[in-house]
């Protein structure tokens, strides 16, 4: 698998880490920044990752701020990603199997190492179930879940 990999200022401490998590499991990682703690806007981050997981078919892409929420907002602007925020492995594993999911995020202040990994793994080793799944991420991308009409 090939992943692209963004944070802001309040995920950067952990980036070097997860990098680290990724190719121990045999996965390629671009790391699209920043390249310290400074302060950045994740909105950025978020749309730089997402953008190479559009354009690269078949990657996958992880985004980590200080909740995990603001990242994974901004990355599901851009269409065609489904981004889940995850808290655990089961969080992680069922938004592959359920939502096909092709951003994991989290949150550096809410997740520790051991969590991280073991996300990382359930993400990676969790296939899309597609079957009654199939057509509501069908929705999704089509955007007819959103609007006026929802009552």
């Amino acid at each position: 698998m090939k992943f692209y990999i963004a944070t802001d200022h309040a995920g950067y401490a952990v980036k070097e880490f997860t990098k680290e998590v990724v190719k121990s499991l045999g996965h390629e990682i671009i790391d699209l920044g920043p390249d310290s703690a400074d302060r950045v806007d994740y909105p950025d981050f978020a749309k730089k990752c997402a953008n190479a997981v559009i354009e690269d078919r078949g990657s996958f892409g992880i985004l980590i701020c200080g909740t995990g929420i603001g990242i994974s907002i901004s990355a599901n602007k851009v269409a065609g990603i489904r981004a889940g925020l995850c808290h655990d492995a089961y969080t992680a594993s069922m938004c592959r199997a359920h939502n096909d999911a092709n951003i994991l995020a989290f949150g550096e202040r809410v997740v520790g190492k051991g969590v991280i990994e073991s996300m990382i793994e359930a993400f990676c080793n969790t296939e899309f179930e597609g079957g009654r799944h199939a057509g509501r991420v069908d929705k999704i991308e089509d955007g007819c879940v959103f609007g006026s009409d929802l009552g």
